[in-house]
């Protein structure tokens, strides 16, 4: 069984979204090993200025874009079960995305899928697909 490491979402804004807030709460409780932060919705560059004062020595920075790498599901859990000490720190901006300081900064970045959707689905469609990862790397019914 292969472990699974500290992940963090630093995400822009709230969730308004009740549908949204209920579904994360439900992956939330599956993945004890992320934590999730709500940086305060302002313009890009300055998301971009928080969202980089919270990356700390060995995270590992993976900002969500819509023209970042896609994987498959197992491809994805692959790419977890890769993270060194330290985290995988996830960022999802506003609306308007991440600012550029943000992708240079970043080891990668991921798309979820060559189509938008908006920022709040984002963040639920990524913590399904990292509780999918975990079941992938330990073994477990879930991706089946």
């Amino acid at each position: 069984m292969t472990s699974f490491p500290k992940i963090k979402l630093l995400a822009i804004g709230k969730v308004k979204k009740s549908w949204i807030r209920d579904g994360l709460e439900v992956y939330q409780k599956r993945l004890p090993e992320l934590s999730m932060v709500e940086l305060k919705d302002t313009n890009p560059d300055k998301e971009g200025e928080l969202i980089l004062s919270q990356i700390k020595g060995r995270d590992r920075l993976i900002a969500l874009t819509e023209v970042g790498q896609c994987y498959s599901s197992v491809q994805f859990a692959e790419l977890v079960s890769r993270a060194e000490s330290g985290s995988l720190v996830f960022a999802i901006g506003s609306a308007e995305g991440l600012s550029q300081s943000v992708k240079r900064s970043a080891a990668q970045c991921l798309s979820l899928s060559p189509m938008t959707f908006p920022h709040e689905l984002a963040r639920l469609l990524l913590l399904e697909q990292l509780y999918r990862a975990k079941s992938i790397l330990q073994g477990t019914s879930y991706h089946k």
